[in-house]
């Protein structure tokens, strides 16, 4: 179980921590202990864009990377209102209290395309979660990053196995925002709606409904009971003609009330199913594969641009640059080129 206290900050020998952090190693044994405060600040670290902090992630990363992998990782979306949070707020709630097991949350919040600020609300929204010994809930904002996720949200997610968290669930921005990372991140990826919101069918891409493992109507109590059952009818419908994914499984169309807990127990028997169908037919490996080939890739990617934006040729030609294209002295492409040219030539010599 996870282990609330504060630890002793005393650092150990070998390589000296960067200013105001730890050795790289009592991250490690504490992440490893289940020390939730050094999780915490584990997972700052990772989140962190300082050069100063990116040894220092690669070395914990490297460290705790024997004890990630067993976590069943559940991916969720969903339209705005439909209700994810309390969902998951009540999920959370079934899987610690009456199955016995940890539960962490990592929920992405939209930020600014404008301050780059985020509000990271999901605290207040899981209330009950929040207060949970078993649970851990860490907010971090998406900073535009596409893909409904944060930018080191697979990193993230890996901190969290290690420290002994059974269950990951991945909350994202929400519907519309590329939800293609996190489908390659987790092993089943969930979507919620809710009933009577205007054309339901309509309103959701072709691209998601092809991804998803299920899909739940919530907010099915009430007066709001019947219509939710018409459209679990409608969507199941129209899951139909999609053809049958590569793995075997066919998504199912599930109603449910977060307020209540109706049939949120079901959904994670849903889960549950899916994730021993893969292993039987041995498709749930093949899925750990690919995502992590993937993350290889997406760390190729952020190394490149991170590469390019500390090339001091760019950066003195970066600048000037932007204010002849947003001046429209120059085209986005031939800039673009001219900039590219110049960290190639670096590259090349």
């Amino acid at each position: 179980m996870p282990d609330p206290e504060t630890p002793t900050e005393t650092p150990s020998a070998g390589r000296r921590a960067p200013r105001g952090r730890l050795p790289a190693q009592a991250y490690i044994d504490g992440i490893l202990a289940g020390n939730r405060v050094l999780l915490a600040r584990a997972i700052t670290v990772v989140e962190s864009e300082l050069a100063s902090d990116s040894m220092l992630a690669q070395e914990i990363l490297e460290g705790i990377l024997p004890r990630t992998g067993q976590a069943r990782r559940v991916g969720i979306t969903g339209v705005p209102g439909a209700g994810k949070s309390t969902f998951i707020d009540t999920l959370g709630l079934h899987l610690i209290r009456e199955r016995g097991e940890t539960v962490a949350v990592l929920s992405i919040d939209p930020s600014s395309p404008i301050s780059g600020g985020s509000i990271l609300g999901d605290k207040t929204r899981m209330e009950r979660l929040s207060q949970e010994p078993l649970a851990f809930i860490r907010p971090s904002p998406s900073k535009c990053h596409l893909g409904g996720v944060a930018r080191r949200t697979r990193e993230t997610m890996l901190l969290c196995e290690a420290a002994g968290f059974r269950n990951i669930i991945v909350e994202t921005v929400g519907v519309g925002q590329s939800e293609t990372a996190v489908r390659s991140m987790t092993d089943f990826f969930l979507l919620i709606l809710v009933a009577g919101a205007g054309d339901e069918l309509q309103g959701i891409k072709r691209g998601i409904m092809e991804m998803i493992d299920a899909m739940v109507i919530n907010k099915a109590d009430g007066d709001n009971k019947p219509k939710a059952e018409r459209a679990r009818i409608e969507y199941s419908s129209a899951l139909h003609l999609f053809p049958a994914a590569a793995d075997g499984w066919y998504p199912q169309v599930l109603t449910c009330s977060s307020l209540t807990g109706e049939g949120v127990a079901d959904v994670w028997e849903l889960i549950l199913e899916h994730r021993a169908q893969l292993k039987a037919n041995g498709h749930f490996l093949e899925r750990r594969r690919r995502q992590a080939l993937e993350w290889m890739r997406e760390l190729i990617r952020m190394g490149l641009e991170d590469l390019f934006h500390t090339d001091p040729r760019v950066r003195q030609r970066l600048a000037p640059m932007s204010e002849e294209v947003r001046r429209g002295h120059i085209s986005s492409f031939t800039a673009a080129r001219e900039l590219l040219a110049l960290f190639e030539t670096k590259e090349k010599s």
